[in-house]
């Protein structure tokens, strides 16, 4: 097995035990009359129903799996995704809006608020949450709109708001958001996450709708104050932040509820963990660097790169050959018209400073299967990458000059295309270093 082969390998193998119906398989079993939840028993005999509810692009796979394992222990619930799915026997699905929400999601959101509304407090129900759920649920606070809250983050978009204060601002102007959802419910609540955020912070994740929210109206004022907005934010938005430091609307909660607990049951750390057991497994000495990569995506590559230049010209940390493992996401600032993604971008730059030095062998990619604006999950790059292109004549600053990284590796054959993997625990990349040529 050369270079190229380890690292698909590794990646691989790494996503297939992060995919819904593994993580669910892991994370839940029944023990007679036990539910066993990462460790954590639930007596089934103590509830009259079991429901199962989601959110998310990866619920409906998460929600074949606890099915299956329920079986008819399961009264009903409801599920909503991405995209259209009748395969879940007993409970309901709904395909509602990705990436920008519409009506649809104001309709999952008033379904699930009243699906859970109607439980009782003999009742035990299982939410499966995931990344996407933000745009898949949302309903506004009255009179706000859906078009005034994407005017909103337009305009904090402009100010070079950081993601953390537009998740403040939603979360305010949401029913579903910040712990909103979860107090619709008076039945007790398992709830299952698969993060795609870094640091698997619950505040962050779907907008954490069952979870609870530290910020608060004061904050979203401090916001508008800073970027002095307003007199520019939507009228109904101005009046819903007013009336919420006024405490004529009630706060997001600021503590999880004591009836429902919360498991991350699928992370880009753990991602990275099974990637280095079955590096290990391959006969590489193997180092997880970071589950927090962050930063321009060209940026970032230099940085991946340097590591593994140290290793190879001086054995310091290691001692080639090893195995480095990175999880994150970063991020790319668009400047032409080209096709491509961070991961994509990342290999295209690391490849330019890598040149065709056979020690190096390089992967990113997204575990959703999707990079950016292109059918590919990320690519693959070696020293024969280099090669082609130069015979090619492939120039690599006009192709990263175009934000074209997409076109330049399908040219160089390094794409990698797995289709939407129904899971998303954001990005992974390795690095293999050796002395030389060879592992």
């Amino acid at each position: 097995m050369d270079k190229r082969e380890a690292v698909l390998d590794i990646f691989r193998g790494a996503l297939d035990t992060v995919l819904p119906v593994n993580l669910i398989r892991e994370a839940l079993r029944l023990e007679g009359d036990d539910l066993v939840v990462e460790g954590k028993r639930y007596r089934l005999d103590d509830y009259r129903r079991i429901f199962i509810f989601g959110s998310g692009k990866a619920s409906l796979e998460m929600a074949k799996a606890a099915e299956t394992i329920l079986g008819e222990r399961v009264s009903g619930g409801l599920v909503v995704g991405n995209y259209e799915d009748q395969s879940l026997r007993r409970v309901r699905t709904y395909a509602s809006s990705h990436p920008i929400p519409t009506e649809k999601s104001i309709e999952a959101a008033e379904m699930l608020s009243s699906s859970l509304a109607s439980l009782d407090d003999g009742d035990l129900y299982l939410y499966l949450l995931s990344g996407g759920n933000s745009a898949l649920v949302e309903k506004p606070i009255p009179p706000v709109t859906l078009g005034e809250i994407q005017e909103m983050i337009k305009l904090l978009l402009n100010c070079g708001a950081p993601i953390e204060e537009m998740n403040m601002v939603r979360k305010h102007l949401s029913t579903v958001k910040g712990g909103r959802l979860g107090r619709f419910a008076r039945a007790r609540g398992i709830v299952l996450v698969v993060s795609d955020v870094i640091g698997d912070d619950l505040e962050a994740i779907g907008s954490a709708p069952l979870f609870c929210d530290s910020s608060s109206y004061q904050d979203v004022a401090a916001i508008f104050s800073r970027y002095e907005l307003w007199e520019n934010v939507p009228a109904s938005i101005a009046s819903i932040i007013k009336k919420g430091l006024l405490g004529e609307i009630e706060e997001t909660p600021k503590q999880p509820s004591p009836l429902i607990d919360h498991f991350i049951i699928g992370s880009n750390l753990k991602l990275l963990v099974k990637g280095k057991e079955r590096a290990q497994a391959l006969g590489f000495k193997t180092a997880i660097m970071t589950s927090r990569l962050r930063g321009e995506a060209r940026e970032a590559a230099k940085a991946v790169l340097s590591l593994g230049e140290e290793i190879a010209n001086t054995g310091n940390p290691f001692a080639p050959p090893v195995c480095l493992l990175f999880g994150g996401e970063t991020t790319v600032t668009v400047r032409g018209r080209g096709r491509g993604g961070r991961n994509q971008e990342m290999c295209l730059s690391l490849l330019k400073e890598m040149k065709g030095d056979p020690r190096f062998c390089f992967l990113s990619a997204g575990t959703d299967g999707i990079d950016g604006a292109s059918d590919a999950a990320g690519a693959v790059v070696d020293k024969e990458s280099y090669r082609i292109a130069r015979e090619l004549s492939l120039n690599f600053d006009t192709y990263l000059g175009q934000n074209n990284s997409y076109e330049f590796l399908k040219k160089t054959g390094d794409l990698i295309i797995t289709g939407p993997t129904g899971t998303n625990v954001i990005d992974m990349s390795i690095l293999i270093v050796t002395k030389d040529n060879g592992l």
